[in-house]
């Protein structure tokens, strides 16, 4: 996302790829493993060459939901949210201080967190609200 014309990345975006890594591979498995049941459901219904319905159903239900998993899976994709900021007229760039103890805050300890950017300070550890002031 964009704050004053700079892109600020937050931590959290790679928690949510691992995440989302996590929930591709637990999917896949679930898949897998419904659709292993369900050829063996299939094979068992005609092992005494007779077939069994009740064993049927049971291997298409268990197939399909191994198929719609499988689809759900594969078909979500991680989202990213960039947001852009444009202002008429120049912007310079301004530092930015604690209002607790004066120190420099990195651009690597600012994030946004429900619509509000926050900082935080490194050498006293308060965390502050970003607003910008009026210039008149």
């Amino acid at each position: 996302m964009y704050i004053c014309g700079i892109e600020v990345i937050s931590a959290d975006s790679q928690c949510e790829i691992s995440d989302m890594m996590v929930q591709k591979i637990v999917g896949y498995l679930a898949s897998a493993v419904l659709f292993f049941f369900g050829v063996i459901y299939a094979l068992a219904s005609s092992y005494d060459r007779s077939i069994d319905p009740a064993r049927i159903a049971v291997s298409v239900v268990l197939l399909l939901a191994g198929f719609g998993i499988l689809f759900f899976t594969w078909r979500r994709q991680p989202s990213q949210l960039v947001q852009k900021l444009e202002v008429p007229g120049k912007i310079r760039a301004q530092e930015i201080r604690c209002p607790n103890c004066s120190a420099s805050i990195d651009m690597d300890h600012m994030k946004v967190v429900q619509g509000t950017p926050l900082a935080d300070c490194t050498y006293c550890g308060h965390v502050f609200e970003l607003v910008e002031e009026p210039k008149w």
